[in-house]
């Protein structure tokens, strides 16, 4: 029987976190699909400043030797090492704490102002909410009431 996707990547975090620490880089997210006939192992990665090619390079490097040696992976996967890029995704309420003032999209599993999804400027965060206004209306909304969030980038 294969591993269930949850424990490999639990397993990977394990494996990626000492690295990103030496690194003195961040985990935004870890992607673990099907992509054609292989799987897409793609982790995204960020530090103060931005990340560099090399960054990327030797996490993929650093992470690509230990999962061949301990072979997390049972079938064919390609590993991609990013940044998150402009559009970050926003996970928890320490990514919207660290990007007050910018703005975000935020899809929630309810309506907020009659949409489920709202478009504005990240205020700050409670306990278990995040304030976000959008012209002159401010909502709060529960981070259990977050579908996916992301920063939006205008040119």
């Amino acid at each position: 029987m294969l591993p269930k996707k949850e424990e490999i990547l639990g397993k990977i975090e394990a494996i990626l976190t000492p690295i990103l620490v030496e690194e003195r880089l961040e985990l935004v997210d870890i992607e673990f699909k099907p992509s054609g006939k292989r799987w897409l192992l793609r982790i995204y990665i960020d530090k103060e400043g931005g990340v560099t090619i090399s960054d990327c390079e030797i996490v993929n490097r650093e992470l690509g030797r230990i999962l061949d040696i301990e072979d997390v992976i049972e079938h064919a996967y390609v590993l991609e090492v990013s940044s998150p890029g402009l559009t970050r995704p926003l996970k928890s309420l320490s990514d919207f704490d660290k990007f007050i003032g910018r703005d975000c999209k935020v899809i929630t599993n309810k309506p907020y102002g009659g949409n489920v999804e709202v478009t504005g400027t990240i205020i700050g965060t409670t306990e278990n909410e995040v304030k976000i206004k959008v012209k002159d209306r401010l909502f709060l909304i529960p981070v259990c009431d977050i579908k996916k969030a992301h920063l939006d980038f205008c040119f």
